[in-house]
């Protein structure tokens, strides 16, 4: 492992600084799909203070250090601990390296290209590490005092608003949430202090965090189970296209046997999710998490579709992660929370609530085997497919239509 991250000012120190679901989706591919090939590419969203392109030498300055990194013994130890995790994929981690050919780094006029292509399950990992690295490095050009005084006056009123608001309203089930936030972070220090303060101050309603290696630090439940590129793999693993969503649930609940219950439901719409969301899987699954359209009708329409297969509600989990913030929270806990567990969980509003715009990046997972896949969102804008052909082909299959 490099030792040299403080004199290089190293955005990732260690590989364990990723949200836990990369760990959970890259178990499930290094057993089930060791061959596959993927391509995944990276998008900003909004418009930014400066073009994304300056930061090009520096992304791959970061990227270079980052290839270098290893994960130490304490950390393997660490992962060995959830007991999720199985020895051979801890294994496989005490030997990882990322590997720098398979991700570049270019320019477009002002757009910042990044594009990480390979084997799948040496790919997979990039996402969560570029969109830290670059995030970062944009936010280190602003000023940093004024900057971080703002965001510390923000965290301090919303810790207030819990403490008043939570005890006026209770629920059968309590207000809880978690966050989620490494992926838009402002820096690393600053989410090590917001994740510090919510443990001092919000320890009744906090639960844990996505961040692998905060979670270890501050010995709190590292939170996570898949992501849209899970899914999404499937379209082009040769199982019959109408099937993807079920072959995928399928290969989870291979791999975890009841651990990691909470499936992620808008990869095309929830509509088509719940057609395929069977008595089957709506038993072994604790839960639906919700990333995309309005969260009070995606709500519903899971309270209906667990009424209709006759599963009490109260036995089953929603969790609302689609850019909140803490009065959204507590408004859907307000409105579900005497039917069932509806927990939160937070991300860019915590991580990066500071005063300036937060950038709207994401890298995606665009071609699996070398063929397209496709997210159609509930929401707008979050469809992401560049072949038009195979969208239209997916939205046919499934009778739905991108927002």
């Amino acid at each position: 492992m490099n030792t040299n991250a403080t004199s290089f000012n190293a955005v990732i120190t260690s590989l364990l600084e990723t949200d836990l679901y990369k760990f959970t989706m890259w178990q499930v591919l290094l057993h089930a799909r060791p061959d596959a090939q993927a391509e995944y590419e990276f998008l900003c969203r909004n418009e930014t203070a400066f073009p994304l392109a300056e930061l090009a030498a520096d992304v791959n300055a970061q990227l270079d250090y980052l290839c270098g990194l290893t994960f130490t013994s304490s950390e393997l130890d660490y992962l060995r601990q959830l007991r999720y995790l199985k020895s051979d994929f801890i294994d496989f981690l005490s030997i990882f390296r990322l590997q720098r050919k398979f991700i570049s780094v270019t320019t477009e006029g002002d757009m910042l290209r990044i594009v990480a292509k390979g084997p799948q399950i040496h790919v997979l990992p990039f996402e969560i590490y570029v969109l830290a690295i670059v995030n970062e490095l944009y936010f280190r050009r602003f000023p940093q005092k004024t900057t971080l005084a703002e965001g510390r006056k923000r965290l301090s009123e919303k810790l207030a608003l819990l403490a008043i608001e939570v005890p006026k309203a209770p629920r059968q089930f309590p207000f809880e949430f978690s966050e989620l936030g490494l992926r838009r972070r402002f820096s690393a220090a600053w989410q090590d202090e917001v994740l510090a303060s919510l443990i001092q101050n919000a320890a009744p309603w906090f639960k844990g965090t996505s961040n692998v290696f905060l979670a270890k630090k501050y010995g709190i439940i590292p939170m996570g189970t898949m992501g849209h590129e899970f899914l999404q793999s499937f379209q082009a693993y040769g199982v019959r296209l109408q099937d993807f969503q079920k072959a995928a649930l399928e290969a989870w609940v291979h791999e975890y046997r009841g651990d990691l219950g909470i499936a992620l439901t808008d990869v095309i719409g929830m509509d088509a999710f719940l057609r395929d969301f069977d008595l089957y899987f709506s038993k072994l699954f604790d839960g639906l998490r919700h990333d995309s359209g309005d969260p009070y009708v995606w709500g519903e329409k899971a309270l209906a579709h667990y009424a209709s297969l006759r599963i009490a509600p109260a036995t089953k989990r929603l969790v609302f992660t689609d850019g909140l913030t803490f009065p959204g929270a507590l408004a859907l806990h307000a409105h579900f929370g005497d039917r069932i567990t509806a927990s939160a969980g937070i991300g860019t509003n915590l991580s990066n609530d500071l005063g300036i715009p937060a950038l709207n990046i994401v890298m995606k997972l665009t071609k699996c085997n070398g063929q397209s896949v496709a997210k159609i969102s509930d929401s707008p804008g979050k469809t992401m497919c560049k072949n038009k052909e195979y969208l239209a082909y997916l939205e046919s299959v499934f009778s739905t239509k991108p927002v």
